[in-house]
């Protein structure tokens, strides 16, 4: 008998590996890892989500890039990888979060529109005939528990964070979180640090016009996005600090 092929597990949505693994699952996390970087910070006093949009050419608008989103009045999402992917998504997790406010008329928990957002995710990689997201999300609100924030990944994973990244700079975002989070911190303390993991993800590249800033505070359990004007105000700052806090640390060595 011919030992089957591997390309077969390879072409297989629903097949496992002899070495247990599906093949279509991790190239749906390579795709999420050559996205822009998003991450997400939780604070005593709310959540902030920050990405980086870069535009990939000039001729681009940059304001047509829209990587974080608005689900219910107190529930945002960041998200990097596939764009149409994500925006599938997030349709579906509005249309999740109207739907629990018509039938229990009250808005709908953080965790819960989470695990239903990665229940679809799980669905498309059990199926013939689709493929998985190649879209992650990052989810964070408040609701009566507090501040919450979550990761989902293609596979349909669920990890509640403190401080989290998706995306190519992920590694060098969590190890600024890793070194600088504090539980205690502040709603502007928490939008400095994600601003200084989005400096350091992109190597020193971060620009006025390449970050899209939004929060949702404890207080009003409302999103925000952030004007044109604060994004400035909050990356001239960043550009200032950051080589005052380069000198410190060559002084230090």
């Amino acid at each position: 008998m011919q030992p089957f092929p591997a390309a077969g597990y390879d072409k297989g949505i629903s097949i496992f590996s002899p070495d247990g693994r599906l093949f279509q699952v991790e190239y749906a996390r390579e795709a999420v890892k050559r996205g822009t970087t998003s991450l997400g910070v939780k604070s005593k006093e709310g959540i902030v989500l920050v990405v980086d949009k870069r535009p990939t050419s000039k001729l681009v608008e940059p304001k047509s890039i829209e990587k974080i989103f608005k689900i219910d009045e107190h529930i945002g999402a960041a998200t990097s990888g596939l764009v149409a992917d994500a925006r599938n998504l997030i349709e579906k997790a509005r249309m999740e979060s109207q739907v629990n406010r018509i039938t229990y008329n009250e808005p709908i928990r953080v965790e819960a529109l989470a695990k239903k957002i990665c229940d679809m995710k799980q669905m498309y990689t059990q199926h013939g005939g689709v493929r998985p997201f190649g879209s992650a999300l990052i989810i964070g609100g408040v609701n009566e528990t507090g501040c919450r924030l979550f990761e989902t990944d293609p596979s349909g994973a669920l990890i509640e964070y403190k401080a989290t990244a998706i995306g190519s700079g992920r590694a060098m975002a969590m190890e600024e979180f890793e070194k600088k989070y504090r539980e205690d911190m502040t709603l502007e303390e928490a939008m400095e640090l994600a601003l200084d993991a989005v400096y350091e993800a992109t190597d020193g590249k971060t620009t006025i016009e390449s970050v899209e800033i939004a929060i949702v505070g404890s207080k009003t359990k409302k999103f925000k996005k952030l004007t044109d004007d604060e994004i400035i105000e909050h990356v001239e700052e960043l550009l200032l600090r950051k080589p005052k806090e380069t000198d410190e640390e060559e002084e230090e060595e």
